[in-house]
């Protein structure tokens, strides 16, 4: 039977999987530059991050890799995690009161070495975000080290007022994408 290996160290991803009743047999940090190239588009850019991260770790003999990425996208900007917390109000006003983009891409490789991804598209509206809404936001601290600068699972939920896709996604580990990856190659499902 194969092992799992996450190419990740976010706790998010570790719980999402849990959700389906998977433990990782290990977790490896991939080290990748995660730069967007210039012109990239978003999906294009978060498939080729996933992938990266899922190449950047060594796999043993019988093992699977899973990795995963996840970007937010406002039109062909893609919005990574804020640089500080000037860069998180621009996100935070950006995302303001419209629609945008939440790409969370897939990739396993496994115990043969082949690669298979998966992308799911999720569109989140916000509330239109007063600055008080903001300076409280950044004063949690919560979306720093998040894509777009927010997290749903957290005190961002409240602004979403329409959601169409996958929730768990935007969270970090889209779990049907997920699950039929797994499926594919081999990884029993608790």
């Amino acid at each position: 039977m194969p092992r799992l290996v996450l190419a990740s160290t976010s706790p998010r991803r570790l719980e999402l999987l849990a959700r389906i009743g998977i433990v990782p047999h290990r977790i490896a940090a991939p080290d990748i530059d995660e730069d967007p190239l210039k012109g990239e588009e978003p999906r294009v850019y978060v498939e080729r991050i996933a992938a990266a991260k899922a190449h950047a770790v060594d796999r043993a003999p019988g093992e699977v890799i899973l990795a995963g990425d996840t970007t937010i996208a406002v039109g062909q900007r893609i919005l990574g995690k804020p640089e500080d917390e000037v860069d998180l109000r621009r996100m935070l006003r950006l995302l303001s009161g419209r629609r945008h983009h939440c790409l969370s891409a897939v990739c396993v490789i496994d115990a043969t070495g082949k690669a298979r991804s998966r992308l799911s598209d999720t569109i989140v509206a916000f509330k239109p975000l007063s600055p008080i809404d903001i300076d409280a936001y950044v004063a949690s601290g919560e979306g720093m080290g998040k894509a777009g600068g927010y997290a749903i699972q957290g005190r961002a939920e409240t602004w979403v007022r329409f959601l169409s896709g996958s929730h768990s996604g935007v969270v970090g580990l889209p779990l049907f994408e997920t699950r039929a990856l797994l499926t594919t190659v081999g990884i029993p499902l608790g």
